[in-house]
């Protein structure tokens, strides 16, 4: 008797069908659209907040401020505007307070930028060579970038006090007389130059060391087998390497030197928003604070306003134009 073959259905097991697709169904046209609509339209959500507050905070302000520069405005009645048309513009031009202002700005910014970025350039050169405890002095110039403007200018306001400051103390011990730093021309544009130097040589000496640690090693290195020294070296290597830092630099600077309002504000005391007692360094922030606030006329200070807009705008076509040339020369 031969033994017959178990089969699966003998066994008792059951019988495998047709094998099972473990895929999702395609999604429907619906789900589509709104992965497209993800895809396009998800980036312009996420970059909303940044322009909303732009539009808010920038943009409108910088609008109205154009609106009611072309009317008449006091403080006392902000929501009565009467119109002018360039009234103001023509008024500011004729105004001798203005030019002096601008002229003031315009020294203060040559005597704080020049000495602040050369000063920092040196320093960035020093910390780019390996020197001990190299974070800490990092850390170090970062710090009166880091310090509040009016604890600055205060002490800065003692340090020149003209019976009992420090620096009118140092004068005399080398025989010079004691110098009236708050009523002086020149001397209270120095005063004020002093704070900003001390205040942003620091910050633009990292900017520098930055852009120093980026240029190829391998350029230095050229220099030194061909006998440069490390001033030589400075200059004919590094120096050129770093002029496009050093453009943006000098251009940042000077929009700071524009727009400088809390130093002189602060070291002129009392009457700060005048610049001295005969406007000696009154900027042209601190002119627009005193026509806005102090002689509440609101639709001059917004032509001011402008005025400075219209000088950044300059500032700006005059760094576009010099680092084109810049390019080109490369």
């Amino acid at each position: 008797m031969t033994a017959t073959a178990r089969t699966p259905a003998a066994a008792g097991t059951p019988v495998p069908g047709p094998p099972r697709t473990t895929g999702r169904a395609a999604p429907g046209p619906w789900r589509r659209r709104l992965y497209r609509w993800d895809v396009r339209y998800s980036p312009y959500a996420f970059i909303a907040p940044f322009f909303l507050f732009f539009g808010a905070f920038g943009l409108f302000p910088l609008v109205y401020t154009g609106w009611a520069s072309l009317h008449r405005v006091e403080l006392a009645s902000p929501d009565h505007m009467e119109w002018v048309g360039l009234h103001n513009y023509v008024r500011l031009l004729d105004d001798a307070f203005f030019w002096n202002a601008l002229r003031n700005t315009l020294t203060i910014g040559v005597l704080s930028t020049v000495p602040q970025l050369l000063m920092a350039l040196w320093l960035a050169h020093l910390l780019h060579y390996r020197l001990r405890a190299a974070t800490f002095w990092r850390v170090a110039l970062l710090t009166p970038y880091a310090t509040s403007v009016a604890a600055a200018t205060l002490v800065f306001v003692l340090l020149y006090g003209r019976d009992y400051g420090m620096v009118n103390w140092a004068l005399g011990a080398l025989g010079i007389g004691p110098v009236d730093w708050q009523n002086g021309t020149w001397s209270s544009q120095i005063a004020v130059s002093s704070i900003v130097i001390w205040r942003w040589t620091g910050y633009n000496a990292l900017i520098y060391l930055a852009a120093m640690q980026a240029v190829p090693d391998e350029l230095y290195e050229s220099a030194a087998l061909d006998g440069a020294t490390r001033r030589q070296q400075f200059r004919y290597v590094t120096v050129p390497a770093l002029r496009p830092t050093i453009l943006f630099t000098v251009v940042v600077s000077t929009i700071g030197a524009t727009q400088l309002f809390g130093e002189p504000l602060l070291f002129g005391g009392a009457g700060g928003q005048k610049g001295g007692a005969s406007h000696q360094f009154q900027t042209l922030g601190l002119y627009l604070y005193e026509q806005g606030w102090f002689n509440f006329h609101l639709g001059r200070a917004s032509a001011v306003a402008w005025t400075m807009f219209l000088i950044l705008l300059l500032i700006a076509v005059a760094n576009m134009l010099i680092a084109r040339r810049l390019r080109k020369s490369h």
